[in-house]
């Protein structure tokens, strides 16, 4: 087993066939899910607007540095298919935009 990494991956999609049950549901909590809400944990963060259209989850995952950011990514849309389908919400069209924390350069301004 090689060096578990730390990666940031947010989850983007479209709601797709919302029943009336996850329509009524998502718009009373929609104010949760916005801007403000919108975080990176492990559990993920849910964030989406009044249109219901499209959706972001925040997540962090840990996984194999040797596996790669496809493999981050693969994790992360799998917690949030679970999630979604947990939920009851219809979902389409995953797609993941990965950064390994551990591999981040970080540009500090001098004073």
């Amino acid at each position: 087993m090689g060096t578990p990494h730390t990666y940031r991956v947010i989850v983007r999609g479209t709601f797709d066939g919302l029943s009336p049950e996850s329509r009524e549901r998502l718009l009373a909590e929609v104010e949760e899910h916005g801007l403000a809400s919108m975080r990176f944990t492990e559990e993920g963060s849910l964030s989406y607007d009044r249109t219901l259209k499209h959706f972001s989850y925040r997540l962090v995952v840990s996984s194999d540095a040797e596996d790669g950011d496809e493999m981050a990514g693969a994790l992360a849309e799998e917690r949030v298919e679970a999630a979604l389908d947990a939920l009851g919400h219809g979902y389409a069209g995953l797609k993941s935009t990965v950064t390994d924390l551990d591999t981040m350069k970080i540009n500090r301004k001098g004073r």
